[in-house]
């Protein structure tokens, strides 16, 4: 019988057995390739969002070290203002004082303006929060008021207010906090709590719980 034959007399289960496990190799190979594929491309999807996000901060918080030198100018405009010399009735010399300063007054009033006007634009907000509950995550409470008919740990006095550029902390505001007071009810909500406040101003989350008992800066 010649080569040829013989080859011919190759039992057809064996031959199908061959052809089925070279089938089953090219499937786990196809398989394995696929999930590399799908795994590719969900590390380029991840590494995608990182960076956009990474881009994001970067320009949110670029100026971060230009922002805090900028609010101690603001500062100083604040003061300026408050230490103007005020009107008293029946001072004659006090309000030709008062008159005499006006003009430079608002001056330094539409500076200052114009400097948070700045820094709002970029991302920078003022943070005054009175009558709002104390946030130990962004202000620094001083010292304590006692007051029965305010609920415990509201803000009730700002000493020098905070800045906040997005959601972080450029300078947490400085206050004083009520104590003595009522806890506040279950029902309130942030939103009536924040009546009043500065429009726009991200919302916190609220509890019926009392708060916990703020941290005093020592060297207040």
């Amino acid at each position: 019988m010649s080569a040829e034959e013989n080859r011919d007399a190759t039992p057809a289960p064996e031959a199908a057995k061959a052809e089925s496990e070279r089938l089953a190799a090219l499937e786990r190979e196809n398989s394995d390739l696929k999930d590399r594929l799908l795994r590719a491309l969900a590390e380029m999807e991840n590494l995608r969002r990182r960076t956009e996000r990474e881009i994001q901060d970067t320009r949110a918080f670029s100026i971060t070290k230009f922002a805090s030198d900028m609010i101690g100018s603001a500062d100083n405009l604040r003061r300026a203002i408050e230490s103007a010399p005020k009107h008293e009735e029946g001072n004659a010399e006090h309000e030709a004082i008062a008159k005499a300063v006006q003009p430079l007054l608002d001056g330094v009033a539409l500076t200052e303006r114009e400097l948070l006007k700045a820094l709002e634009k970029h991302g920078v907000k003022r943070r005054e929060p009175v009558g709002e509950r104390f946030d130990p995550h962004r202000d620094q409470a001083m010292f304590e008021i006692p007051d029965e008919s305010v609920p415990n740990g509201t803000v009730m006095q700002v000493v020098q207010v905070g800045y906040m550029i997005g959601e972080r902390v450029l300078r947490p505001a400085m206050v004083g906090v009520s104590k003595g007071g009522p806890a506040r009810p279950a029902t309130e909500t942030d939103a009536e709590k924040a009546a009043g406040a500065t429009q726009g101003e991200a919302p916190r989350a609220s509890g019926g719980q009392e708060p916990a008992r703020p941290k005093f800066d020592k060297r207040a």
